[in-house]
C-alpha cells in the first residue's frame, strides 16, 4: 500500500434497508455488515459528477471513505426534501486480510443532514471514529460538506460536485477541497476534477500511546482532464474508450520524493443498465 491508502475487502457492501412512509415523512432504517456510514457525500464511483473518472480522488479519505465501513446501523427521517440521519458503526479501517469481515464493537458515530430539490443536493455531516488507523492508537473526527448538481438524461447531461472535508486528530487538522464535473453530449463525455488536499505523508506511520506532536503537512494540488466516447451502445449497456491526464502541484517538502508528477489513464469502460438508469460501471 502506497502512502497509507486504506485497504478494501472483497465484500464492500452487505446489508439491507427498510423504509416506512407515514404521510409526507419517510423513515429509513438500515443495517450493514459492510456498508456506508452516514458520513460524507456519495462515494466517488456513484456520483454523477465523477462516474466517468476511473481515478479515486486524493480527497477520498477526507470525504467519502466511509462507504466501506465494517458494521453499521443507522436511522433516518426524510420530509419535503430534507433529511436527517444518525448511525453507529465500527470505526477501525479493514485489515490486510481481504476475505474476512472486520466487524467489531459499534464504537463510533456520525450524523448527516441533507436537502435535495430537483437537480440539487446538499449535505453536511460529521462524526467521531474510534482509532480508525491501525498505525495510530488515537481517535479521529471528521467534518464534511458538499453540494451537487445533476440535470439531463442519457443523451445530454451536466453534473458537478463541490466538497470540503476535514480530518481532526491529535496530530493536527487535515483539510481537502474538491471540485469535479462531467458533461455528456450523446456519445461524448468530458470530465474534470480539481483538488487541493493537505496530507501528512512525512510523519505518517506507527505512533505509540503518549506520542503526540503536530505532523508536518504537505498541501498537494491535482487537476484532471478526461474524455470518453461510447463506441457501442446497446440495450444492455454502453462500451466506451477513454483517457485522461492529471498534473500535480507538489510542495517543497515532497519534491525530493515525488518530483513533479504527471499521470495518465487509457481505458475501456462498460456501463451496465437497468431500464433507462445506469446500474453499475466497470
Amino acid at each position: 500500500l502506497i502512502d497509507y491508502q486504506h485497504p478494501h475487502d472483497l465484500l464492500m457492501n452487505l446489508g439491507g434497508e427498510y423504509s416506512l412512509s407515514v404521510g409526507a415523512t419517510t423513515i429509513v432504517a438500515s443495517g450493514y455488515l459492510v456498508g456506508p456510514a452516514p458520513l460524507g457525500p456519495a462515494a466517488f464511483m456513484h456520483r454523477p459528477s465523477a462516474v466517468e473518472n476511473p481515478q479515486s480522488p486524493l480527497a477520498h479519505h477526507h470525504l467519502d471513505s466511509a462507504h466501506v465501513t465494517p458494521g453499521v446501523i443507522s436511522l433516518g427521517v426524510e420530509r419535503n426534501g430534507f433529511s436527517l440521519e444518525a448511525g453507529a458503526f465500527h470505526g477501525r479501517e479493514p485489515d490486510e486480510d481481504r476475505l474476512d469481515l472486520d466487524t467489531g464493537a459499534l464504537d463510533s458515530w456520525a450524523v448527516r443532514a441533507g436537502w435535495a430539490d430537483g437537480p440539487w443536493a446538499v449535505q453536511v455531516s460529521g462524526g467521531h471514529l474510534k482509532t480508525p488507523e491501525r498505525k495510530s492508537p488515537y481517535d479521529e473526527s471528521k467534518i464534511t460538506a458538499s453540494a451537487s448538481y445533476f440535470k439531463g438524461d442519457e443523451q445530454r447531461s451536466l453534473a458537478w460536485t463541490a466538497a470540503f472535508g476535514q480530518n481532526r486528530d491529535v496530530f493536527g487538522n487535515l483539510e481537502a477541497y474538491l471540485l469535479e464535473g462531467t458533461r455528456r453530449v450523446r456519445a461524448n463525455v468530458i470530465y474534470a476534477r480539481a483538488e487541493y488536499v493537505y496530507k501528512d505523508i512525512l510523519d505518517a506511520g506507527f505512533h505509540p500511546i503518549g506520542t503526540k506532536h503536530v505532523h508536518r503537512q504537505s498541501p498537494v494540488g491535482a487537476l484532471t482532464l478526461g474524455y470518453t466516447r461510447d463506441v457501442l451502445m446497446r440495450a444492455w449497456g454502453h462500451v466506451g474508450i477513454g483517457g485522461d491526464v492529471t498534473g500535480y502541484a507538489v510542495p517543497a517538502n515532497l519534491e525530493e520524493s515525488y518530483g513533479s508528477p504527471v499521470s495518465f489513464h487509457v481505458f475501456m469502460r462498460i456501463n451496465g443498465r437497468a431500464g433507462a438508469r445506469v446500474a453499475h460501471r466497470h
